[in-house]
């Protein structure tokens, strides 16, 4: 068995126990609404909705494949991105201008790399789409 497979193993063991704590609770919920605390009640919703974006996370990874690894790369290119263009507006006059060519530089690479990512992430969106 790879990696890939243990790793959907185990979210489909996790999944497994999720719904069965979501049927679970559900049921006392219906079952018992009339005797609950209000309070409880309503933590029970949340933690059920809290149950169900989970469920429903788990599910785009085994269907959709692990692609959290991407989302924070994008997210922290465009963090740096953003971080350093502001940088670039307050110091640009103080800096040397070897540094701030290779700053800007930098900056374009950065652009590129985001522009190839999600131009990647729409390409792979239309795979699916096209197996599908």
């Amino acid at each position: 068995m790879d990696r890939e497979e243990r790793k959907n193993a185990n979210r489909l063991d996790t999944l497994e126990n999720i719904l069965e704590k979501h049927t679970r609770t559900e049921r006392h919920l219906e079952q018992h609404s009339d005797i609950a605390n209000p309070d409880q009640i309503k933590h029970s919703k949340e933690i059920q909705g809290e149950r169900e974006n989970e469920i429903k996370t788990i599910e785009n990874k085994i269907i959709f494949g692990d692609t959290s690894k991407d989302n924070d790369e994008l997210g922290n290119v465009k963090k740096n991105f953003e971080f350093t263009k502001g940088y670039l507006m307050e110091n640009a006059k103080e800096m040397d201008d070897f540094t701030l060519e290779k700053t800007i530089e930098k900056q374009q690479n950065r652009t590129k790399h985001m522009e190839n990512f999600e131009r990647g992430q729409e390409n792979d969106a239309e795979n699916k789409n096209e197996q599908n």
